[in-house]
């Protein structure tokens, strides 16, 4: 199989990492998932390796070595397209017997690419963490919050899970309304629901906080489902509204006009009361937004990667290079 002849591109997020193997028609041979790849959540030598891993098992599913691959496309949040993460992933793809080009995208680029292949538009990611952009001539022009989860990333999965804790850790103290979230953490969690001995507090107040506070601050996004789970409990309800207004105004800190808007991630990929919120909140605006959701940016990543190889990109080839991601995941 020619060398120059196969493109690989690497999606790797806070919760797992996917790649594709190409051809230059964008037709799919192979298709592999790892960890995160999320070099400040995972850290970076765990990242790379989930990446090395991705790809390996994209290459075992075709049959392919990866000394058939010209290009490596490696679209990683958390990951500067310079710096200790990129050479630490090069050094291991090297060992590992590549000696193509690595090439390293922005999440939020491969996100929007794998809803469109038109150069401009917008694209709001909402995971791990959460970010709006807009995209001219291909390349990010604008970016609104993205900011982690200590000083933004409102309206993330990280952003609803820690209200979840915090909306139950209020209710078991008192301090707040009584709310549906509080039991489904407490077994979530494997915590009994306890009442209160004498004047102190609950015992499951204690443990609660207790291994909140000794998990790292990011696993808190694990708890973002369970805003879903009880959607009509008015709590949940309050915080899944919010989550979507607040997609809604990092959005319009970008806009610049109508164009295809693309949505990502766990939050806002679901049709649901987030994006019904987003929607709300953007109000006319959207009118002239066409809004598609993708799943994740791994399409987007295999675009980008026949882009670096010089190979052309029309919504021909995305179709198909999504039609067949959609069979083999």
């Amino acid at each position: 199989m020619g060398h120059d002849m196969l493109m690989v591109g690497v999606d790797g997020g806070g919760t797992g990492t996917r790649a594709v193997l190409i051809t230059p028609g964008g037709r799919c041979l192979g298709y592999g998932v790892a960890g995160r790849g999320n070099p400040i959540s995972a850290g970076v030598a765990p990242a790379a390796a989930a990446v090395l891993t991705a790809v390996r098992s994209a290459m075992a599913s075709a049959g392919c070595r990866l000394s058939d691959v010209s290009v490596i496309v490696a679209a990683q949040a958390g990951q500067p397209a310079s710096g200790e993460g990129t050479e630490s992933l090069r050094d291991l793809l090297r060992s590992a017997g590549f000696g193509g080009t690595v090439r390293f995208e922005s999440d939020l680029l491969a996100t929007y690419f794998s809803g469109t292949a038109d150069d401009s538009g917008y694209a709001v990611v909402s995971g791990t963490g959460a970010c709006a952009i807009r995209v001219v001539g291909g390349r990010i022009d604008a970016a609104a919050d993205g900011l982690g989860w200590l000083l933004g990333d409102r309206g993330s999965g990280f952003w609803i899970g820690q209200r979840v804790a915090k909306a139950a850790i209020r209710d078991l103290d008192g301090a707040g309304p009584a709310t549906a979230l509080t039991r489904d953490l407490l077994e979530h969690l494997g915590i009994a629901p306890e009442a209160s001995r004498g004047g102190g507090r609950p015992p499951s107040l204690e443990q609660l906080v207790g291994v909140l506070y000794g998990k790292p601050p990011i696993e808190l996004a694990s708890f973002a489902p369970l805003a879903f789970r009880s959607a009509e409990d008015p709590v949940a309800s309050g915080i899944l509204r919010r989550a979507g207004e607040h997609l809604a105004d990092s959005l319009a800190a970008v806009l610049a006009g109508p164009g295809p808007l693309v949505v990502g991630g766990g939050v806002l990929f679901r049709p649901g009361p987030v994006r019904e919120a987003f929607v709300r909140r953007l109000g006319d605006a959207a009118a002239d937004l066409d809004l598609r959701a993708v799943e994740d940016g791994v399409v987007g990543a295999g675009l980008l990667a026949l882009r670096t190889g010089g190979h052309p990109v029309t919504t021909e080839t995305l179709d198909r290079l999504a039609d067949a991601v959609a069979r083999v995941r």
